[in-house]
């Protein structure tokens, strides 16, 4: 389990859990899911959202998929069977947002293949191993340079909304026992609003609930 910035380099990983575990699971059990629930971590103090400077600040958070739970720091997608037009567009936001750690996995893989396939040495060797992968690919993203690009650029990409939309219908939901506390479930329906808002939104974004540009 990895966190990534918007470059898709690590920023902090988690080695070590059996692959057939569920996200959810590995998330409760790990060092940073414990540090995220406990709120140890050291997250910058919570700001106002761009276009927001006369409302309250809002907490920092991390980008996640439906098999993690909603917490103050951790912002996951609205269930399906929830959805209407506004719920949509955040849903198409989060999606977005998670773009940067599944590449940072994809160039990860891509560049070291010995990810592909089963790894034939000792349980600790292969912690180690992976660590050091980790590592080496920060250091070749840091020297090949970045990719990220101003948001309108990214309107080329999945043009016709497919890739999030199938993401989204996929049904690998996964249980995880974290209850959400109002806090929680107020700050991500205050940034469900944030996001339709004009100084906020996405000029396409009406699109992936419509059907049209």
């Amino acid at each position: 389990m990895a966190i990534s910035d918007a470059d898709g380099n690590f920023l902090a990983i988690d080695v070590g859990e059996y692959g057939r575990n569920s996200d959810g699971r590995v998330f409760r059990e790990g060092s940073i899911g414990q540090a995220i629930i406990q709120k140890t971590l050291d997250l910058l103090q919570p700001s106002c959202l761009q276009g927001e400077n006369n409302k309250p600040p809002f907490p920092y958070y991390f980008v996640v998929d439906e098999a993690f739970p909603l917490l103050e720091n951790l912002m996951n997608p609205y269930p399906r069977r929830q959805l209407n037009n506004t719920k949509r567009i955040y849903n198409y936001r989060i999606s977005r947002g998670r773009k940067s750690i599944e590449c940072a996995f994809g160039m990860l893989a891509t560049k070291f293949r010995i990810l592909n396939t089963p790894i034939s040495r000792k349980t600790e060797k292969i912690d180690t191993m992976i660590k050091a992968l980790c590592v080496l690919h920060n250091f070749i993203r840091l020297h090949d340079g970045v990719f990220t690009l101003p948001s309108e650029i990214f309107n080329n990409d999945d043009e016709d909304g497919n890739h999030f939309e199938d993401e989204f219908q996929q049904n690998n939901q996964q249980l995880n026992r974290t209850r959400p506390t109002n806090t929680a479930i107020e700050l991500r329906d205050r940034l469900r609003s944030y996001f339709i808002q004009p100084y906020a939104a996405l000029h396409w974004q009406n699109k992936y609930i419509t059907g049209t540009v």
